[in-house]
């Protein structure tokens, strides 16, 4: 009779279980959201067209074909950062493709900064600028400018990975992982699902009710670094089309997602269920970093001196 009884509770649960996960499916049905298109004006300040190429590299995947192009946002004057990266995760292989996207520097020596950036891409051909201010709240123009970028300019590659200059990329266990990923409608990293805008005008991450009226944000991915298939470029380049510019990028990456009805996944192991875009910082331990995609917030000389070890080392674990 106690099994009979355990039996019922463990089916009535399961009824449960099944039934909220109906529910949440068909209040999202319910909320799903109707895009409506944006006014030429809207739409101009996100548009890739508004803006100018400075510095390009349009024909770098006519010749080769890489199965991951590694897109780095950076200002103009991180010229350390943009070599530390070089040096460590961003190193040309038959792989990949490392490329920085820049916009115009804001404040003292504009010129010289300009001058040593021109060099710069004279030397390593790996720096695409285009001609808006480089600030914190054009980030999102910048993000729109590099899915655009990769749409036109290396439709055939398979994955591209947004990541910022301070994140350590084990680029070794993406790769193996990207191998049984899917090959389109895919993007994953560390998924924010309670995400909320904040109100307060003293917040660097404000946005305001007129920017954006509802009370909680889609999910969407750390803009830390994220990770999707090359033909979601070409879907987030159109939806952005219907959706209005905010200061954060990686939540218009999201609202983007939301009207192409594709949901960021979680990638995180099978057996601990760790995220494996790990957006804390944490002190370098080779084995723990090799079970990980991206651990997050390292100085250039602080990347090159653990890479050292773990390009070397990384395979004992």
């Amino acid at each position: 009779m106690r099994s009979l009884k355990w039996s019922l509770l463990t089916i009535s649960a399961g009824l449960v279980l099944s039934a909220q996960i109906l529910v949440c499916r068909v209040t999202l049905s319910k909320h799903s959201f109707k895009p409506r298109p944006l006014s030429v004006e809207e739409y101009r300040i996100v548009s890739p067209e508004t803006y100018q190429y400075i510095l390009n590299q349009p024909a770098i995947c006519k010749d080769k074909n890489p199965f991951l192009v590694l897109m780095v946002p950076v200002s103009p004057v991180e010229a350390e950062a943009r070599e530390a990266v070089r040096k460590t995760w961003g190193a040309p292989s038959q792989d990949t493709l490392t490329l920085f996207y820049v916009g115009l520097s804001e404040g003292g020596q504009v010129l010289s900064t300009q001058k040593k950036l021109e060099a710069e891409s004279r030397t390593n051909a790996d720096i695409i600028q285009m001609n808006f201010l480089d600030s914190y709240k054009n980030l999102t123009i910048k993000t729109m400018m590099m899915m655009n970028w990769l749409a036109i300019h290396c439709p055939n590659t398979s994955y591209a990975m947004k990541v910022d200059a301070d994140i350590f990329v084990n680029l070794f266990y993406l790769i193996r992982r990207l191998k049984s990923s899917p090959r389109r409608g895919f993007i994953t990293g560390s998924v924010i699902s309670d995400g909320k805008p904040k109100r307060d005008i003293n917040s660097k991450w404000q946005v305001s009710e007129e920017q954006y009226p509802e009370d909680s944000f889609p999910w969407y991915v750390s803009g830390a670094g994220y990770v999707f298939s090359v033909d979601v470029a070409t879907k987030i380049s159109w939806a952005s089309r219907y959706v209005r510019m905010i200061p954060l990028e990686d939540v218009y990456v999201g609202l983007c997602l939301r009207v192409l009805d594709i949901q960021p996944v979680y990638s995180r192991t099978m057996l601990t269920f760790r995220n494996l875009f790990e957006i804390r910082h944490l002190e370098y331990d080779r084995c723990t970093f090799a079970k990980l995609v991206i651990v997050n917030q390292f100085k250039p000389s602080e990347l090159m001196h653990i890479w050292q070890d773990f390009h070397t080392g990384h395979t004992s674990c």
